[in-house]
């Protein structure tokens, strides 16, 4: 499912325009990445938790060369998903 689909899905779901529900859409994701970025987590009870972690510098390989690189320190977004989520995958 793209962007556009799920769109479609919440507009249907919601009974609500298309226009209406990439607002919202756009709303949910901007405010999740705002949050992430602050360094704070976003908790969606039944669906999961979005947050920030830090990777670790390590050394790594170009693949052409062979030849040893520095790979920087990064933060990145991780999700884990809730029990809910899960158990309706199983």
């Amino acid at each position: 499912m793209n962007k556009t689909e799920l769109i479609e899905h919440i507009a249907k779901q919601a009974d609500i325009s298309k226009a209406a529900a990439t607002r919202a859409l756009e709303a949910t994701m901007g405010a999740v990445k705002t949050t992430l970025k602050k360094g704070g987590t976003v908790s969606l009870v039944g669906f999961g938790t979005f947050a920030v972690t830090k990777r670790a510098a390590r050394t790594g390989r170009n693949p052409r060369t062979g030849a040893a690189i520095k790979i920087k320190s990064a933060k990145v977004p991780k999700f884990r998903p809730g029990k809910a989520l899960k158990d309706a995958l199983n």
